[in-house]
């Protein structure tokens, strides 16, 4: 069986170990929401990890909900990610671009002056994000969007998808957890709406079951990776005791599988988290063919043996590559890795971010 050291091909991705780097917002982007070449050096230094997946990054304006996090929506993005994908391509590694669209889970005060909060339905969601220069703020409550809206949506993951490839960048993750846009869809309490994209369950899987055939269409399906966590009741997306999750999430999963993506990047779900009956891996290992990255709180020693026992394929780490560039190394000699501040987590500026230690 292979181990965590070991080289893969995920769809289309040669990968030189299964050791991933998970997508980590870090809020170094400019203010307008452009790479920087701050980020170039931090990927760059991570290089040597099978699958560095990035920090999300907005298909659109409207997408972005966060301060200093980065858009990609047209040509003049590219230079910027060009010199991030360059940077961890002379390190020999590969890279994979994240779209996430946050939907209902941002404010106005970090997007484009005049920039809308759109979600599948007009329901605000719970709770509070940064922003620079109002300190924590209530979510935007959100306008819905059209049908036709909707379908637009999907052409903008589209067109980030083109413009990714154009950045030198190996593949894209669609990012449809946490909460954000693909995960607002699929609930049952943010998803009020009466038309081909809510109601029944398979009108409310419709949209990201779209945007995935989109991306697809765009790059090819092996060069396509799927974030997902049923059941995670981040950013208020508390569904309805009346719908069941999993049946969501294997209706989803089925309806997907004959697109061939490379891989499912499944957060598992622990026992001691309140109200989990679901083994998320073992779901998608049920429903998914290509390859299963797992994560959430693994050390080397357990991600190797979920490996070698057949139960994923990879394993991400996010927090062990704050502070530890060289994980893969430290893995590889036994050393464990360096504690990060969380201070500095979203902070802009080099500390704790390329400056460490």
């Amino acid at each position: 069986m292979p181990r965590l050291l070991d080289p893969a091909r995920f769809g289309d991705l040669d990968l030189a170990n299964r050791v991933v780097m998970a997508p980590m917002t870090r809020s170094r982007a400019t203010v307008d929401g452009d790479a920087t070449a701050l980020m170039a050096e931090h990927y760059g230094a991570r290089a040597t990890a099978g699958l560095i997946v990035t920090e999300g990054i907005a298909p659109s304006e409207v997408g972005k909900g966060y301060c200093r996090t980065p858009v990609l929506d047209g040509p003049e993005r590219v230079p910027g990610w060009r010199a991030v994908t360059d940077a961890v391509h002379a390190g020999g590694g590969r890279i994979v671009a994240q779209a996430m669209h946050v939907g209902r889970i941002a404010h106005a005060a970090n997007k484009a002056p005049g920039t809308e909060t759109v979600a599948p339905s007009a329901v605000r969601a719970a709770g509070a994000m940064y922003t620079d220069d109002e300190g924590m703020q209530p979510f935007d409550e959100p306008r819905e969007l059209t049908t036709d809206e909707v379908a637009a949506v999907v052409g903008e993951y589209r067109r980030f998808a083109a413009l990714a490839m154009d950045a030198g960048f190996d593949g894209v993750e669609l990012h449809g957890t946490s909460g954000y846009l693909p995960a607002q869809f699929l609930s049952s309490t943010a998803n009020r709406r009466t038309d081909r994209y809510g109601g029944s369950l398979q009108a409310r899987i419709r949209f990201p079951v779209e945007v995935l055939e989109a991306l697809v269409d765009e790059v090819g399906a092996g060069r396509v990776g799927l974030r997902i966590c049923p059941g995670n009741p981040f950013n208020g997306l508390e569904d309805d005791p009346a719908d069941d999750v999993e049946a969501t999430f294997r209706a989803f999963l089925s309806a997907i599988r004959p697109l061939g993506l490379a891989y499912l990047h499944v957060i598992r779900r622990h026992e001691r988290d309140p109200g989990v009956v679901l083994d998320n891996l073992a779901m998608a290992r049920e429903l998914h063919d290509g390859a299963l990255i797992a994560n959430d709180s693994f050390d080397a020693a357990e991600a190797d043996a979920a490996i070698d026992a057949g139960g994923c394929d990879a394993v991400s780490f996010g927090r062990h590559f704050l502070a530890t560039p060289d994980l893969v190394a430290r893995i590889g000699d036994g050393r464990g890795p360096e504690r990060f501040d969380p201070k500095t987590l979203y902070t802009p500026g080099p500390l704790g971010y390329t400056e460490l230690g």
